[in-house]
């Protein structure tokens, strides 16, 4: 059996635990559009069950198209998978080399999708002191002793740092010169699309951009993500996956989702607005320190003795989940993850561990 804490999003496991129904639960820990999904995509998921009787389609052509015109480039740009997490297993299937060097704290899957391929792990560890900053200098020197892929997520997670543009662009060179392939997650890049460096990437080899559509666009049970990279790359991503991991109502709710510009425009400013709010209602609490972000969660520091599991433990019992982040390399028992929700679902968290 698996830990229902070792990941967010276990509202069903954690469900069972409690003997409670799911709906019931507050969810904090997985980082989910509030709003729910676009208007239109629940609709266009039931009417796409009648094509159930057909294998779905495995070059997902109407939806890369989509997600060409969204992001500027080409369909052959971008490859379509089962959530962004089936190609973080994939890479080190067929990405030659054996030695990683990941950027953390970070998403606990690229270690074990690393391991699982016989490679060797390695980290660059940033601090909370200088709130997760990248040393360009430090980067520099873990690459020249040899490293054949780096895995950097921007933003980060579950930090929630944002490096712009121009650094990911040096960063991209500095790969490049030192022979390592750059796996970089922009999985929660919807919410600030103007530092994304999918067209840097798109437009040259050495490198890859995974995104995800079950955050933004609130449909992690249909599990949808793809990636963008140069053709080349994409055509032996295409040849190394297996076939019909992407099902037709997955498909369809990708295009459904894409179709509306103003539920992005809405999402984005919602959740800014959101954020902040969260965030001051945090810093005003003794020994909570929440640290800036640019996605839809904050990271939060604990100074009172009190453990992140501690709180996460004590929330559970008024039904709210928070993300108890001691399982991530580089932080330890002091830090949690809230994911931004509503006002009035903000301000029930806020209460609570105001009581707490």
């Amino acid at each position: 059996m698996t830990n229902p804490f070792d990941h967010g999003g276990s509202v069903f496991a954690i469900a069972r635990r409690l003997e409670a129904p799911p709906e019931e639960l507050l969810d904090f820990s997985a980082s989910i559009n509030p709003l729910g999904p676009a208007p239109g995509v629940c609709e266009a998921v039931c009417s796409s069950l009648s094509l159930s009787v057909h294998y779905p389609d495995r070059e997902s052509l109407e939806l890369r198209r989509s997600l060409a015109r969204l992001h500027g480039v080409d369909a052959d740009n971008i490859i379509i998978a089962n959530g962004s997490t089936e190609l973080i297993y994939l890479l080190p299937r067929m990405l030659p080399g054996k030695r990683g060097l990941i950027v953390a704290p970070a998403f606990t899957e690229y270690a074990r999708a690393l391991e699982r391929a016989g490679w060797e792990t390695e980290y660059l560890l940033l601090s909370p002191g200088d709130d997760f900053s990248l040393s360009m200098e430090g980067l520099r020197q873990r690459l020249s002793l040899g490293v054949d892929a780096l895995f950097l997520c921007n933003p980060a997670n579950p930090t929630g740092a944002l490096l712009p543009l121009s650094v990911v662009r040096e960063v991209y060179g500095m790969c490049r010169g030192a022979g390592t392939f750059l796996v970089l997650d922009e999985a929660f890049m919807d919410f600030c699309e103007e530092e994304s460096a999918k067209g840097l990437i798109a437009g040259n080899g050495g490198g890859i951009v995974l995104r995800s559509m079950t955050k933004f666009y609130a449909i992690p049970g249909l599990r949808l993500g793809y990636a963008v990279a140069s053709a080349g790359i994409i055509e032996r991503c295409g040849r190394a996956m297996e076939p019909w991991s992407v099902n037709t109502p997955a498909q369809i709710a990708g295009v459904a989702s894409l179709a509306d510009a103003g539920y992005r425009e809405r999402t984005i400013r919602f959740v800014r607005e959101q954020r902040q709010s969260l965030c001051d209602g945090l810093a005003l609490m003794p020994g909570l320190k929440p640290f800036p972000a640019a996605a839809n969660y904050l990271l939060v520091e604990m100074g009172n003795g009190m453990t992140a599991a501690d709180l996460r433990d004590r929330l559970l019992h008024r039904k709210m989940i928070i993300r108890d982040c001691s399982n991530y390399t580089g932080l330890d028992s002091r830090f949690f993850r809230v994911a931004v929700r509503t006002a009035e679902e903000n301000n029930r968290l806020l209460r609570a561990m105001e009581e707490i």
